[in-house]
């Protein structure tokens, strides 16, 4: 059952007695004064729905102290510690001198409470809804899109590693798994949690592990007795028919059904890293920088400086692009709203895509977003903007004019000039392919034009992009500092309400700096007089 503050404190009353010493306009005066405020105790009502037992820590308490460990980027064990130690977190969470904190599960347990409510975000809407009431926004309608890739937690592991933790995990979880592993598994002992002892320096000792690693798993998978598995079980198998397939490949001279099997000298896409975090996953950023994480994406209001929507997503996948995130972000600022506010969206080439711009002519609102820049295919050559693309034809530099084909599965059509090109006096600058220059048109390709050209030529286009865009590399900054740029948890779901929580109090803290009081029950701003 939910906890309330009807019990004494343990000791003076910190904020009473030390409020001197707790640093004016900061986040921990703030929610001392105004913790009750901020967070009811009928906000978290729902997430203790049963009368019985006994009574939980209070919520608004466990609230304050997610929003204070957010802010400075300590762990469980740190943020009690603090709670424990510091009469600034002590005063903030509405604590007596004299206690001693709880124990650090407790905010496991709140967090999965979080996850599992209606409302897992909450806190991070609740800081939402105090933006709106304060009215700082009104009027701005700027908004810049950015991403950043967030380490993940866990130890990025190699073929090897992963199917001897995966054929592991099911003879931990499946029953009579290890019956089978048993009398079918003999490339390690299983028992032994590191890696297999041979000459690691000697290329056919590990070519032969493989192979009868990638053996037993498959012998393993393929005599498992036939029963209902419950969840654990079932992603554990899952989890191993996935690794002890996505490294490797038919060895020389086999077709797979002889049992020999070598590492594949290629990466398949949206291959899994690690078994300890099935959905952490290896992203290029770009083409210098390589990281195995995830994808924190975010929606900045750069005059004021508040986050107004954020996510985390995997790191592969057109689900999980720049662009098709942005469609989510901008539509969570404003839920349920038909249309919404006509907006001045800002990005980099990242989410230049013709299927955002066309949404975002659809919304109504406007883009300053950077163009991608265009391959050519011969350095200092022609590009598609000098060709003259019209309904159902393409013309070239030179003059010459090819029909366009049928509209692929992605919507692209293709205008193929081929012999024309052969003795074309323009060949040398448009292509160095023997079956001459290939077009392809993108069925946004008047949207993508036309911003290409404004991007170049627009002075106003260019001042806006140069003013707004580099706040949210500030804001970016904000976000993965004190440790921040490595997540705490695993999976998308937990790195996600993380993340949100981190916004969260960095909006709070940013409210506070404007001047966020309370008179009444009623959030508005009181800036600081000189």
């Amino acid at each position: 059952m939910q906890g309330d503050r009807a019990q004494e404190l343990v000791g003076p009353d910190v904020w009473r007695i030390c409020r001197e010493l707790i640093p004016v306009g900061s986040v921990f005066a703030f929610l001392a004064e105004h913790r009750e405020v901020l967070f009811p105790a009928e906000f978290f009502a729902d997430m203790y729905p049963s009368p019985n037992g006994r009574p939980s820590l209070p919520p608004q308490v466990l609230a304050a102290v997610v929003v204070l460990q957010s802010l400075q980027g300590v762990s469980d064990f740190e943020a009690v510690q603090q709670l424990r130690c510091d009469l600034r977190w002590k005063a903030a969470c509405g604590l007596g001198l004299h206690d001693t904190g709880f124990d650090p599960s407790l905010l496991t347990y709140f967090r999965r409470r979080l996850a599992r409510s209606p409302a897992p975000r909450r806190i991070f809407t609740t800081i939402g809804e105090v933006v709106a009431a304060t009215g700082v926004l009104d009027g701005k309608t700027r908004r810049v899109l950015d991403s950043t890739v967030l380490d993940d937690a866990v130890a990025t592991h190699d073929t090897v590693t992963q199917i001897v933790a995966a054929i592991r995990r099911v003879i931990r979880e499946v029953p009579d798994a290890d019956e089978v592993a048993a009398a079918w598994c003999t490339a390690h002992d299983y028992t032994d949690p590191g890696k297999p002892k041979i000459a690691w320096n000697d290329a056919a000792a590990r070519a032969q592990l493989v192979d009868a690693l990638v053996t037993d798993a498959l012998n393993l998978l393929g005599r498992l007795p036939e029963q209902p598995l419950d969840a654990r079980a079932a992603d554990a198998v899952g989890l191993l028919a996935l690794v002890a397939g996505q490294d490797v490949e038919p060895a020389t001279g086999s077709d797979g059904r002889d049992g020999r099997w070598r590492i594949a000298p290629r990466t398949i896409p949206d291959r899994m890293v690690s078994t300890v975090d099935p959905e952490a996953r290896h992203i290029h950023k770009n083409r210098t920088r390589h990281q195995d994480g995830f994808k924190a994406h975010v929606d900045f209001e750069p005059e004021v400086g508040l986050f107004t929507a954020v996510a985390v997503t995997s790191g592969y996948g057109p689900d999980n692009s720049e662009a098709a995130v942005a469609v989510d972000l901008l539509a969570a600022e404003n839920p349920g709203a038909v249309g919404g506010p006509e907006l001045t969206v800002l990005g980099d080439c990242a989410y230049g895509t013709g299927e955002l711009r066309a949404h975002l002519t659809g919304q109504g609102h406007t883009m300053v977003i950077k163009p991608p820049p265009l391959r050519r295919a011969v350095p200092g050559g022609f590009t598609i903007d000098d060709f003259e693309v019209g309904t159902d034809t393409v013309t070239c530099p030179a003059g010459h004019t090819t029909k366009l084909g049928r509209p692929q599965t992605n919507g692209n059509r293709t205008a193929q000039f081929k012999q024309v090109c052969a003795n074309c006096p323009l060949r040398q600058r448009c292509t160095t392919a023997k079956t001459g220059r290939t077009i392809n048109v993108h069925p946004h390709h008047e949207l993508l034009t036309a911003a290409r050209v404004q991007a170049a030529t627009d002075t106003a286009w260019q001042d806006e992009y140069r003013r707004w865009q580099p706040p949210v590399e500030r804001a970016i900054a904000w976000l993965v500092t004190h440790g921040h740029r490595r997540v705490r948890y695993r999976g998308v779901i937990a790195n996600d309400l993380a993340l949100h929580h981190r916004a969260a109090a960095l909006n709070l803290r940013r409210l506070i700096n404007l001047g966020l009081t309370a008179t009444n029950g009623s959030w508005h701003l009181t800036p600081a007089t000189p």
